[in-house]
């Protein structure tokens, strides 16, 4: 029987963090789980005999914070004695691609089992891939014409080579990346096709959207329209009788923005005659100057109304991220902040909505998520969250509290003295450190420490010049749940 959806935060700080804990969940849902991006030292949190429980993985796309163990999965299921089956990979056609072209030198090549031999090793004995979300009806493919000679085409499902009144390869001069032009049959503009069109559209994608479903009775599903990255990338919606968790990956999620990207009607900036660009099957130049829309209105709508059926997983920054959310702008979006939960944040984050952190559980029942500490579901009712260098703090406002919240350029810091440089003072507040998911009132003396002990007890300790004392310190967390 499902009993809601069990999220263990195994890393959700991105590429840059000091603290090496990069992206990566584990997905519980009645007696199946799965590992949702693989950029955790997995190894290290779940351990090998933990790893084999896991039924599958889902992967959001390419960067490695996200993606960084994946090879060293493979690996562990190919040769670990024990281990019978291959690593069960849930992703998107392309973004599927993109692991096997970026895994290919740790993966492709070994030596035989007698050590004499380099021996080629083909993807799929490694892994065992079930496609999410639905395929492509048409893709730039190596054609061999004979004589040693290979050329680009488009191609539909049937194996026919498209015409470049439908479509065109782009080539760039800094990559040399084959990108799809195609025309948009409605419209009669060209378009990148990725880009342009959801999952959801029946114009360049097939209508099976190939939802997976568990045994369990649960589906994933993968979905594109709201995510917006730059490279291959896929957020993830899984549906229980109940519960509905969406995972938007790496985004920017900005309303603005997004209508934008859907209005805006671009000039061609062709480098040829136009009845030479008609004629053209292969272009060598930069796809930007030919995309006339960068997305449909289709995909604007699907991406407004992606998140309003669940509790949202969804990736935030500070200043400066072009390809993800930034606090300030979260006013800018749909979400609602009582069913959101930020992740992928920096090692210095103050913030209002809940933020995720390594190791912490979390539990979603119906239309609601909860927190997991020891053996019991706490909600999350803290009027701020803050997060620097490992540790987590958690704030209530309180009139006489010690520590002032500033707030500028819709940025928030917190400070313990005046200070007009960080802004407009919002609220006092009182500061509690966030320790295995319970709360012990900030230590403002640097001669006392907190330590987790292994009985799942913190102790209190002081230093004197004698030596150190230790005591229990209480939880104070059950008593802030009437604030």
């Amino acid at each position: 029987m499902i009993d809601g959806i069990t999220l263990h935060i195994l890393g959700d700080f991105g590429p840059f963090s000091r603290m090496g804990k990069s992206i990566g969940y584990k997905i519980t849902i009645g007696k199946s789980s799965y590992l949702l991006d693989c950029g955790s030292p997995l190894f290290q949190q779940i351990g090998g005999h933990g790893l084999k429980k896991i039924k599958g993985l889902m992967v959001t796309h390419c960067h490695d914070d996200h993606k960084r163990w994946f090879t060293d999965l493979a690996l562990f299921n190919m040769y670990v004695p024990d281990v019978t089956h291959k690593i069960f990979l849930l992703t998107s056609e392309d973004v599927h691609k993109d692991l096997i072209r970026a895994s290919g030198s740790a993966l492709d090549r070994s030596l035989s089992m007698d050590s004499k031999k380099v021996v080629d090793i083909p993807f799929e004995n490694y892994v065992n891939y079930q496609i999410i979300g639905p395929r492509a009806k048409y893709k730039i493919v190596s054609v061999d014409e004979g004589e040693g000679k290979t050329a680009l085409h488009i191609m539909d499902r049937k194996g026919n080579i498209v015409g470049p009144d439908v479509a065109k390869i782009i080539i760039g001069p800094e990559t040399k990346r084959p990108r799809m032009l195609f025309k948009d049959p409605g419209s009669g503009e060209w378009v990148e096709p990725e880009s342009f069109y959801p999952f959801s559209s029946d114009v360049f994608y097939e209508k099976d959207k190939n939802v997976f479903k568990d045994t369990e009775g649960f589906t994933i599903e993968a979905i594109k329209a709201p995510v917006w990255h730059g490279i291959s990338a896929i957020g993830l919606k899984i549906k229980t009788g109940e519960e509905t968790l969406v995972f938007s990956s790496d985004t920017v999620n900005d309303l603005d923005l997004w209508k934008t990207l859907c209005t805006d009607r671009r000039s061609q900036r062709l480098n040829m005659p136009a009845k030479e660009f008609g004629s053209a099957s292969v272009i060598y130049g930069d796809i930007n100057d030919y995309i006339e829309r960068m997305w449909s209105e289709e995909r604007y709508r699907e991406a407004v109304n992606t998140y309003k059926d669940g509790i949202v997983i969804h990736d935030i920054s500070i200043r400066g991220a072009s390809v993800h959310t930034e606090y300030r702008m979260l006013n800018k979006t749909l979400l609602e902040k009582e069913r959101v939960i930020l992740t992928h944040s920096p090692d210095k984050i103050v913030s209002e909505w809940v933020l995720c952190d390594t190791d912490k559980v979390f539990k979603i029942k119906g239309d609601k998520f909860f927190e997991i500490a020891g053996d019991k579901s706490y909600p999350l009712n803290a009027d701020i969250y803050y997060k620097e260098a490992g540790r987590h703090w958690v704030g209530y406002k309180n009139e006489k509290g010690k520590y002032k919240v500033y707030e500028k350029d819709g940025i928030l810091s917190l400070s313990k003295k005046e200070n007009a440089e960080l802004g407009t003072p919002l609220y006092k507040v009182d500061i509690y450190e966030d320790i295995l998911g319970k709360y012990y009132p900030k230590l403002e003396n640097k001669d006392s420490m907190y330590l987790k002990r292994r009985d799942g007890t913190v102790e209190l300790l002081e230093f004197t010049e004698k030596g150190s004392n230790g005591k229990l310190a209480e939880n104070q967390r059950d008593k802030l749940l009437i604030k």
